[in-house]
């Protein structure tokens, strides 16, 4: 048999992923000097997203299990989160051309008209709006799924290799916040991007010490 927790720890590293996608999203600046570059250097991180969430399909279709109604759920969602990152790099390459094009007085789709600078600027800012809204949450359905994944084959008698380190409330809400991409920390002081959760900087520091976290440097949010 097949590592039976592969497909989760997948979908956690996915989570992370999608957590630094949208921490180098949030960096770009359309008003800069090379907006359609900033984009194109993007495009290859969205990709990658649904490239990983594919091989995850992979991963799932190499375990030996019972395709239960939990374990097609998670199937669903794994290819859900594929075509999401696929429409979300289509939208930025939609973007790099509304502003390669315009720059080269060429119309859009060769046809259409021709857009002037800020109207090219417009349309590009509204895709990588959807690209924001489509990829948003991938880290949180990421974890999510991974859930159901190890819930389903623990109720199925299944259990990892690896017995989970005993955590508090505390660590664990930590724990789940921080796969979900909700924490930074500026000046040594956790800040948690959703209003119904606390997290102690003795807390992450705990799950530092035990291997469970890392930091990472990324944009500080407004």
């Amino acid at each position: 048999m097949n590592n039976p927790t592969a497909p989760a720890e997948h979908l956690l590293l996915l989570a992370s992923d999608f957590t630094r996608h949208n921490d180098a999203l949030s960096r770009i600046r359309l008003t800069g000097s090379s907006p359609a570059t900033a984009l194109a250097h993007q495009t290859p991180y969205t990709q990658h997203l649904a490239n990983s969430a594919l091989h995850i399909v992979d991963v799932l279709n190499a375990e030996s299990m019972y395709h239960s109604p939990a374990i097609r759920t998670v199937y669903a969602r794994v290819r859900q989160l594929a075509h999401l990152a696929t429409d979300a790099a289509d939208h930025l390459l939609d973007a790099v051309d509304f502003l390669v094009d315009t720059r080269a007085r060429i119309p859009v789709q060769g046809e259409g008209p021709l857009l002037t600078s800020q109207q090219a600027l417009g349309e590009a800012g509204s895709r990588v709006s959807l690209v924001r809204d489509l990829t948003a949450l991938g880290a949180q359905d990421a974890l999510t799924t991974a859930e159901l994944f190890v819930t389903e084959r623990r109720r199925r008698g299944v259990h990892p290799l690896h017995q989970p380190p005993a955590l508090s409330t505390a660590q664990d809400a930590a724990l789940r916040a921080v796969a979900q991409g909700e924490v930074t920390i500026a000046d040594d002081k956790p800040r948690v991007h959703r209003d119904d959760v606390r997290v102690s900087i003795s807390t992450i520091r705990s799950l530092e010490s035990r291997g469970l976290v890392a930091r990472e440097p990324c944009p500080l949010w407004l």
